[in-house]
């Protein structure tokens, strides 16, 4: 893959690849744990996660401007590359399930209450392999339509919220207490975790290496940025007890906006704005599954394995979200246990690895 993209269309897929799980489910899964403080704790994750970016852009560039798969098989063998692309391709096999909880509970708990889950399964697989057949730059293309979707949807979603809006509602803050706080932090971490395991893929693509680490962080700020506006509407408008009854709670808040007497129920137009960010979710988990079951096999060309990885991805996908208590336990429970330790553990062993093993090079 000898495309190269810009520092712009890195930062367009991060804001992409964040924005639509972390306001769609991410930020129900908060509520209920610390209610009101669920803004604080996006931002904390957000801290977490500038800070991930750049350590994953400072090994990479480290480790000689190579994927995070390669700079592993250089460092420590081509096995070790070969596992550090199955733990990758496991880690998108889970992110492209929650990626479609976010994208089938949309639309079929709010408007296509009969249509079957396996339907938006094939309609999201479908969108996913034709964005991820003709490449990053196309998708990076694309992104920059879906950051102008993000801004319009958010300045829609505040024009419509801020007449309900009431500040009583944040109070008082840090009620649950900092530690409860931070530890509620990880459900967002999870959002950001696929943002910078894409980037340890894509970033040796990006033009300008020496602006990848700040590129990288500023990424995540301005995601984390556009993600923090729902949290406080939520808890401003619809109050934290409201938000932590529904799973998809960034659609209540739409459904609840309204401009002036005659303007209300706008939200298929909020959610025309949305599916862009989440369509690109979808085909940038799917092309970097893609990039590292090719790794596994041996493959020079990631598309070989394009349709065979969207049976993997599809399957588990169908199977998480056809229940949706299933869905809720796995996103809630056991993909934050997984995500955030392989997001931060893989650059950080990776790193450590290059560090020893330059080390021990003899000088020249």
């Amino acid at each position: 893959m000898n495309v190269r993209i810009t520092n712009g269309m890195l930062l367009a897929l991060v804001m992409n690849v964040i924005y639509a799980k972390a306001i769609g489910i991410t930020q129900g899964i908060i509520a209920r744990e610390v209610a009101s403080d669920m803004w604080l704790s996006t931002l904390i994750g957000m801290l977490q996660g500038i800070a991930a970016a750049w350590l994953t852009a400072r090994v990479i560039r480290m480790g000689g401007q190579a994927s995070m798969i390669d700079i592993a098989s250089k460092a420590a063998g081509k096995w070790a590359g070969k596992l550090i692309a199955a733990v990758l391709l496991l880690f998108f096999t889970g992110a492209f399930a929650t990626v479609l909880v976010t994208f089938t509970y949309h639309l079929m708990d709010y408007f296509l209450p009969e249509a079957p889950v396996i339907l938006f399964v094939v309609a999201a697989l479908a969108v996913g392999l034709y964005g991820a057949y003709h490449g990053v730059e196309v998708m990076g293309r694309m992104a920059f339509v879906g950051v102008f979707s993000i801004l319009i949807l958010n300045i829609l979603v505040m024009m419509g919220s801020i007449a309900e809006f009431d500040v009583k509602n944040l109070l008082p803050v840090m009620d649950s207490g900092l530690a409860r706080t931070v530890w509620a932090s990880r459900h967002f971490d999870t959002d950001w975790s696929l943002a910078t395991m894409m980037i340890a893929i894509l970033l040796p693509h990006v033009k300008k290496p020496q602006r990848w680490g700040r590129a990288s962080a500023v990424s995540i700020l301005f995601a984390g940025l556009t993600v923090a506006i729902w949290p406080i509407l939520e808890t401003g408008v619809l109050s934290a007890e409201a938000t932590r009854e529904y799973i998809v709670a960034c659609m209540q808040l739409a459904r609840s906006a309204h401009i002036g007497l005659f303007l209300h129920r706008y939200e298929m137009i909020m959610v025309a704005f949305f599916a862009t960010s989440s369509l690109i979710q979808i085909m940038m988990s799917l092309f970097c599954a893609s990039v590292c079951a090719s790794k596994i096999v041996g493959v020079n060309d990631y598309r070989l394995l394009l349709l065979p990885t969207a049976l993997l991805l599809g399957g588990t996908g169908y199977w998480i979200v056809a229940d949706h208590l299933r869905a809720m336990i796995f996103t809630a429970d056991y993909w934050p246990l997984f995500a955030v330790p392989v997001a931060i553990g893989i650059p950080l062993l990776i790193g450590g690895i290059s560090m020893l093993r330059r080390n021990k090079e003899p000088a020249v």
